[in-house]
């Protein structure tokens, strides 16, 4: 091979290179049709000034050449409106290649009405553009909207001829109808997008009469001959503007978010920040645009890829329509075949636990039931106990009430360990005061001292707070429980007309707000911090001993009246269901607190015990918790007197 004919073929290879990189699609060729589609819409605008022009030359013409001038006009204007259309085919045909023909059209709608949704489809984009569900209404009244035409959803690509398709701006064929389905039936809605020749992009929606899930295929026959397959990917874009839809704005921003799950993982979010984005570290299974009693789900029969995926939250503050702006991007595989299917499923429904459950995918997980113990609580004792009143079609007042009374009868032996704890503190008060005063100026013996009278009674000093950090788990069970139950949504009860949010007896006039408190005030919220307050001076009247004496019990007195305060600042626009719940609990608790004392501690014979206790031998073994207090006070008198 000699000098010439190597460079010759240097150059071809490196001119079949060159071609193979400049024929990939860019940033510079995606501008490039853009500022093409911009073309269209200026010679739309000069057509339309070219008509104007005419009009007025017409009307400056003599009387007699009147009827030539039109016919002259006429000729003319149908001549460039042929080449205005000649030049957005060539445009459309630049930009979208063997879907040029999909540019055209009439948008049309196509309604569907089952026994639980109400859904309005496009031909533009062959999507879903609203669902409304047919049992719910917004706290204002009207039909309740998960999404609205302001919503988007959308298929991206790019083809062989380095096209970059996006659905939503193309017009599918549909031979659809408006239709209504009841209970097991159910029907198919198919949107069909054509490429060329029998090459398509197809969607098909099937929806059942008696259920929130819709069945959602895409198909692609034939399109490994128009996509691109170097990435083997499509990309799905979504977004949905969430409704504004109960009482408080404020309590809804903090509940809506993106929720999803990867493949095999537990359920994740976004947090409840104005601003949140995320991109996806796997595999998804389910992506979720929940909002605080609804949500719409998307479901991948397989998985959706990680490559390019993400999710995002934005908020504009000052929007009353619309609570947030909930995004996500997601990644559907392409494997080359001439025939693909890539399943998913769409839920547009409630946040019902129940209902959710049975689809299974841990979707319930978007209640926010509470982590660990606690959200064990609600699930396997809560939820079951409150769906078996619910079963009986009583006010959800009473229902509360009831639910209240069991559990304060299931915890009342705890209450009794509580309070017989209290009652020993206060029966051991004599020595307690003789303790304190023969060593009032020295802490260390003083507490040896407490703790030889502890070992030598068989008391317990901290007996009465076991059992209340038993009773903990139900407590915050029952905080994330009520905020998060649609059973309880405009439900009203008393003066509450929805027991889901917060009740109201007075609004400040004129945009009056109170930091930290609110625009209203909530009378349950009063009357729950009243008995609080209640609660603990009758508490510490009945159970507070000498050893809550000095600072501990001013510090306790400060509790008895701060405590109700800070109640009342954090609770006045949360749910009216739960500060009724915590109003009923202090009460019954008051109550069982006077009977225990009146009809079941007898305190002479727990001072009868604890002689009893004195007389035993010296050399009884001290308890593991005795011992550590006693560790503990030797500890602190070497350091004292170090």
């Amino acid at each position: 091979m000699d000098k010439n004919t190597f460079t010759g073929l240097l150059l071809i290879i490196a001119i079949l290179i060159g071609s193979f990189i400049l024929n990939a699609p860019s940033e510079e060729e995606i501008a490039e049709q853009k500022r093409m589609r911009d073309s269209v819409a200026q010679v739309e605008a000069q057509k339309e000034r070219i008509d104007e022009e005419r009009e007025q030359i017409n009307e400056t013409q003599a009387a007699e050449d009147e009827t030539n001038t039109a016919l002259i006009a006429n000729t003319n204007a149908t001549s460039d409106s042929s080449s205005v259309d000649s030049v957005q085919d060539i445009q459309a045909e630049q930009l979208y290649g063997s879907f040029a023909a999909a540019t055209k059209g009439e948008e049309q709608f196509y309604l569907l009405e089952s026994d639980v949704l109400k859904l309005t489809f496009s031909n533009k984009g062959g999507r879903l553009i609203s669902a409304s569900l047919k049992d719910y209404e917004t706290y204002e009244g009207m039909p309740l909207e998960l999404f609205d035409s302001t919503s988007r959803f959308n298929l991206n690509f790019f083809t062989r001829d380095n096209k970059n398709i996006y659905t939503d701006e193309l017009y599918f064929r549909s031979d659809n109808q408006n239709t209504r389905i009841t209970g097991s039936d159910e029907v198919k809605m198919v949107f069909r997008l054509p490429a060329a020749n029998d090459r398509y992009l197809e969607y098909i929606y099937t929806i059942k009469g008696d259920s929130y899930l819709i069945d959602f295929d895409v198909n692609l026959v034939k399109m490994d001959e128009v996509l691109d397959m170097r990435s083997g990917e499509i990309y799905l874009d979504w977004m949905v503007n969430a409704p504004n839809q109960e009482k408080s704005l404020k309590n809804q921003r903090d509940a809506t978010t993106v929720f999803y799950k990867y493949k095999g993982e537990d359920v994740d979010d976004l947090g409840i920040g104005a601003e949140e984005k995320e991109e996806f570290e796997a595999s998804l299974k389910w992506v979720s645009l929940k909002q605080q009693f609804f949500n719409t789900t998307l479901i991948a029969d397989e998985f959706f890829e990680k490559s390019k995926s993400f999710a995002e939250v934005t908020t504009d503050e000052g929007s009353l329509d619309y609570v947030k702006t909930l995004k996500t991007s997601l990644t559907l595989p392409v494997n080359g075949n001439s025939l693909e299917t890539f399943g998913m499923s769409l839920y547009l429904g409630p946040n019902k636990y129940n209902i959710l459950k049975q689809h299974g995918d841990d979707l319930q997980d978007i209640i926010n039931l509470g982590w660990g113990i606690f959200g064990w609580v609600n699930q396997f004792a809560v939820i079951p106990v409150f769906n078996f009143l619910d079963s009986f079609s009583l006010s959800y007042g009473i229902i509360i009430l009831i639910l209240t009374i069991l559990l304060k009868v299931v915890l009342s032996p705890i209450t009794y360990k509580t309070y017989l704890s209290g009652a020993k503190m206060r029966v051991l008060k004599p020595e307690i005061d003789d303790i304190n005063k023969k060593y009032k100026d020295d802490a260390m013996k003083k507490q040896q001292a407490m703790m030889t009278l502890y070992r030598q009674t068989g008391v317990n000093p901290l007996s009465g707070c076991v059992p209340l950090l038993i009773q903990m788990p139900i407590l915050f069970a029952m905080f994330r429980f009520f905020p998060a139950s649609i059973e309880l949504r405009q439900e009203g009860f008393l003066w509450a007309d929805d027991l889901s949010t917060y009740d109201s007896i007075y609004n400040f006039p004129d945009g009056f707000s109170i930091p930290f408190y609110g625009d209203h005030i909530s009378l349950f919220t009063l009357l729950m911090a009243v008995s609080i307050m209640l609660y603990t001076k009758f508490n510490s009247q009945m159970t507070m001993s000498a050893a809550a004496e000095g600072p501990l019990a001013a510090q306790m007195k400060i509790m008895t009246y701060l405590m109700p305060v800070m109640m009342l600042f954090f609770f006045n626009s949360y749910s009216s269901g739960l500060s009724y719940y915590y109003f009923l609990a202090n009460i019954i608790s008051i109550g069982q607190t006077f009977l225990i004392r009146k009809l079941f501690i007898n305190e002479g014979a727990i001072r009868a015990k604890i002689e009893e206790n004195k007389k035993k031998p010296k050399g009884k073994k001290k308890s593991g918790f005795q011992k550590r207090l006693e560790e503990m006070a030797k500890q602190k008198g070497v350091a004292s007197k170090k």
